[in-house]
């Protein structure tokens, strides 16, 4: 157990503030204390955001993850492997703004979105770009893809598990050279340690 309080160094806008149960904030700031993760960064005042965050390497970026947005209250959708919205589970998990998705058949995915973003006024949409925890040797471009049907800009997140932080850090908006941008994310998040380094 950590003996240093967590710190939660983060500005959230107002409308991406999620209107939850107290107590889901309390389970999500003890786990982030007990564990002695940090968080910092700023998430920009934008009415649609796509966050993505790497390297992802074990289901426990998940449980960090997840607990920072219950601790900050963040309203976020974020896609998750359709695998793991298991009976018992699915109906919470789409209500913390899970979205299922089967990557044997995601064509639908951008446009739902995209719905989304039209039915809400905005939208701060989550994911990890290599689409799986194992070695990925190519980025798929459906992130690319997807912000540039939302018309909007990418936030970069980085969890390392070295210092036990996670960070919301810059924007980066795709020039429309899929290879080109993923090359240069790739290279943006090298320098970052995931929980199984050999797995990025």
């Amino acid at each position: 157990m950590s003996n240093k309080k967590t710190k939660l160094s983060i500005s959230v806008p107002k409308q991406f503030i999620a209107q939850r149960n107290r107590f889901f904030s309390f389970i999500g700031t003890s786990i982030l204390w007990i564990t002695g993760w940090k968080v910092k960064g700023t998430i920009p005042d934008m009415k649609k955001l796509l966050v993505i965050i790497a390297p992802h390497t074990s289901n426990w970026d998940f449980v960090y993850g997840m607990s920072l947005v219950l601790s900050l209250k963040i309203k976020i959708y974020w896609l998750g492997k359709h695998t793991i919205f298991k009976k018992g589970f699915r109906r919470l998990l789409k209500n913390l703004g899970g979205i299922p998705v089967n990557r044997q058949d995601s064509k639908n995915i951008i446009s739902d979105v995209i719905d989304i973003s039209k039915r809400e006024g905005g939208i701060l949409i989550g994911l990890s770009p290599e689409g799986t925890r194992k070695k990925a040797e190519k980025w798929k471009s459906g992130f690319l893809r997807m912000a540039q049907s939302m018309e909007c800009p990418i936030l970069l997140a980085t969890i390392d598990y070295p210092s036990k932080e996670i960070s919301f850090r810059e924007l980066f908006y795709p020039t429309g050279d899929n290879q080109r941008d993923i090359e240069h994310l790739k290279k943006y998040y090298k320098d970052f340690i995931g929980k199984i380094p050999e797995y990025f």
